[in-house]
């Protein structure tokens, strides 16, 4: 008769010590589970040129009305090619976790399909176009980091800021100037 010899981390909860074994298998499950979702998070940035996620939950965000923001621009973080993307994204959660824990922030991805480089930032979704664009464009100006784009999710491509802060920047001042010629 042969006899199978199963570690105890392999053995089902209900056979373990619970003050002993479980402590051990459930910290190797959950980090089994943070690297696939790491992978998860590669595949889908390479395969579909970016995504956003939420790390607490490992949820993928669906292609809906909705439009992503840099929340604080000043910790994106840009991959070259060729950096190890899992290692980075890995690294940039545990940097930054306790901001893409708050209820409103998102690991956001994006490759720059001119340069092909990779950002990595905590998004924040907005439901209407002109509040993230005009999020967009204070955060801009008061970072040290532009944002050049912002997403929309619903078309799943950038909405690049360069001629949209030239044009509003016009409209203003031609506002102004016919207030000013009103007066």
């Amino acid at each position: 008769m042969t006899q199978s010899v199963i570690p105890a981390i392999w053995l089902p909860r209900r056979v373990k010590d619970e003050d002993t074994a479980t402590t051990w298998s459930d910290a190797l499950l959950k980090g089994y589970y943070f690297e696939r979702y790491v992978l998860d998070v590669c595949i889908a940035t390479m395969e579909r040129g970016g995504v956003t996620s939420k790390i607490n939950t490992y949820q993928f965000f669906s292609s809906t009305e909705g439009w992503g923001v840099p929340r604080y621009p000043d910790r994106t973080v840009i991959l070259y090619p060729g950096t190890d993307l899992p290692s980075a994204i890995a690294a940039f959660i545990h940097e930054n976790r306790t901001s893409l824990r708050e209820p409103d922030c998102w690991l956001g991805t994006w490759i720059d399909p001119d340069t092909g480089s990779c950002y990595l930032d905590i998004t924040a979704i907005h439901w209407c176009l002109e509040e993230a664009l005009r999020e967009a464009i204070v955060l801009s100006q008061s970072a040290q980091r532009k944002i050049v784009a912002l997403y929309d999710f619903k078309n799943e491509q950038p909405i690049y800021l360069s001629g949209i802060v030239e044009l509003i920047t016009s409209e203003a001042a031609q506002r102004a100037r016919m207030d000013a010629q009103g007066d």
